[in-house]
């Protein structure tokens, strides 16, 4: 079968990649290869639900520009296609003397980033949530949730009525590019295409090696647990309540965040994955540990990031020291209040020397073009993602 472009995982940022290349190529055709049966089942449909503002990046980032594009576009399609969400607000919370110092950093990153944040002295933060506490806070109005999974089956919807055609429980055996085309082999039949997108998150690594690039990093797997409130703490809190993050890693901390069903999720926290797709509570993969362990920038991550990784994994054996992150901004929480609710696994791509890669990692090769770290905001990012894959692709940016 032949098709101008072939996008490889049918995600948020894969179907919004195909999206960009129907717009900038009508016409086309394009298949989508999903390895489940299904679409959303990993980071698309595990996630916290929140529009990001842009707030924590880098000013100039990848991340940066394309969180704050992405948040507004990300409102309007959600206008256009009739799916809820709503603007309830990120309130970043500073609990000691430390996280007041980082905050006023968040603030002058803020201003660098274009976004609008108003300051917060205890009193403010008490008398628009009275059931948190802090010494200051810093609030982005424009911060708002949605149901992700919502948005991927209206991207699915689209891309049908384009003549785009997803292929279920597919998974690329080969990919070679030869004869100014790439040839994809699967299990159930072999597609050649002019131009190929790979957006396989937790995968990402393995796609890139099995279609020949050179790759110097690893996916390295986080899990990231959550709880939900129980019931009668549905009304708790308005906007989303955020700690200070710690600016050496790349998880933004424990959160409490309304979620658009009426309920109230806690988390993430963000222990080692033993399995890249573990969702359930002691997954282990054999195949995926010893993968890891013969990647040198495996063991280096761990040491550079032992202490806090030890403190996650107390975290996560211990439900009251779970707890007691939360009691830092929300003192009248109590164990019961902690319910289950399905754990989410981030693909983070780390580096030879240990470093994990904080942008966007996009790489190359001919005719091909591999999303190989695209973590927090990619949902929210998702749209003008895709536009700069699908520029990228088809020689139209640097």
């Amino acid at each position: 079968m032949h098709y101008d472009f072939c996008v490889v995982g049918g995600g948020i940022v894969g179907l919004a990649t195909a999206r960009a290349l129907l717009a900038a190529r009508p016409g086309a055709s394009l298949v989508i290869l999903e390895k489940e049966a299904q679409l959303g089942l990993h980071q698309t449909g595990r996630n916290s639900g929140v529009i990001h503002s842009g707030i924590y990046y880098t000013p100039g980032s990848l991340k940066a520009r394309l969180c704050a594009e992405g948040m507004l576009r990300t409102k309007a399609f959600c206008t256009e296609h009739g799916i809820k969400f709503e603007e309830r607000g990120k309130l970043i919370v500073a609990t000691t003397p430390l996280e007041v110092e980082r905050l006023a950093a968040l603030e002058n990153r803020a201003a660098d980033n274009g976004i609008a944040a108003e300051v917060l002295t205890a009193a403010d933060i008490s008398a628009r949530e009275p059931n948190i506490e802090g010494l200051r806070g810093l609030l982005v109005a424009t911060a708002a949730i949605v149901d992700y999974k919502q948005i991927l089956a209206a991207l699915a919807r689209e891309l049908g009525g384009s003549g785009a055609e997803i292929f279920y429980s597919t998974t690329p055996t080969a990919i070679r590019e030869r004869q100014g085309r790439v040839d994809v082999d699967t299990a159930s039949g072999a597609f050649t295409v002019d131009r190929l997108v790979a957006c396989a998150g937790l995968q990402s690594d393995r796609v890139a090696r099995l279609a020949g690039l050179d790759v110097d990093f690893a996916i390295v797997p986080f899990r990231g647990e959550y709880y939900r409130l129980a019931n009668r703490r549905h009304g708790i809190v308005n906007a989303m309540i955020y700690p200070i993050p710690d600016p050496d890693l790349p998880f933004l901390g424990i959160h409490l965040t309304p979620m658009i069903d009426g309920g109230i999720s806690v988390g993430p926290n963000a222990v080692l994955g033993m399995a890249r797709e573990g969702y359930a509570k002691g997954a282990l993969s054999i195949a995926d540990l010893a993968e890891a362990a013969r990647f040198p920038g495996f063991w280096r991550s761990l040491g550079k990031n032992l202490k806090s990784g030890l403190d996650e994994m107390a975290n996560s054996l211990f439900r009251r020291r779970y707890l007691a992150a939360c009691r830092k901004y929300c003192p009248s929480l109590e164990l019961e209040d902690l319910t289950p609710m399905p754990a989410g696994i981030r693909a983070q791509a780390v580096r030879r020397d240990g470093s994990m890669v904080q942008d966007f990692l996009l790489l190359e090769a001919g005719r091909m073009l591999h999303v190989c770290n695209a973590p927090s905001p990619a949902a929210t990012s998702a749209l003008p993602i895709g536009e700069h894959i699908a520029r990228r692709l088809l020689g139209d940016a640097a």
